[in-house]
């Protein structure tokens, strides 16, 4: 099966949501302290989604189980849409993800620089951290083989 093509600009918006659902609403609210004037399209609700896996990561897919999801969508007066999907509860991480997403495609290099960066340096950053402390202890084993045996 092959997998779609997809636009830059989709590829760069689905990246940029990613970013913006692992990282905490209190580090959205200081890099966008104030929301933009919007119109609420969806007011953030809170349902359950079904997660796949998939045996060694390329076997047959099977139902994991659900999660918790939070989304809403809101308009710019200029408008733009914007969407966020969120993991859990918090109605104003999926706003502010909505917000975000919505001034990033008025205003891409502007969201980029502001907000999306600092959230790929300090997700780079805590990767390489897990990283380094995986490599920390690490074991390494050998076999040490016998004379007789050989």
């Amino acid at each position: 099966m092959s997998r779609p093509e997809y636009s830059p600009e989709t590829l760069r918006r689905r990246e940029a949501m990613s970013l913006l659902a692992r990282c905490s609403v209190a580090r959205l609210a200081q890099l966008l302290p104030d929301l933009p004037p919007h119109e609420i399209l969806r007011m953030p609700e809170i349902g359950t989604v079904m997660i796949k896996g998939r045996a060694g990561g390329t076997g047959s897919p099977f139902n994991l189980g659900e999660t918790t999801v939070t989304r809403a969508s809101l308009r710019l007066p200029s408008g733009e849409v914007g969407h966020g999907y969120v993991q859990g509860r918090d109605k104003a991480h999926a706003l502010r993800a909505a917000a975000i997403d919505a001034l990033g495609q008025r205003d891409p290099a502007g969201i980029e620089s502001r907000v999306l960066s600092p959230l790929r340096h300090e997700q780079d950053a805590r990767k390489a951290a897990i990283a380094a402390e995986a490599t920390a202890t690490r074991v390494e084993f050998f076999t040490l083989a016998r004379g007789e045996d050989q």
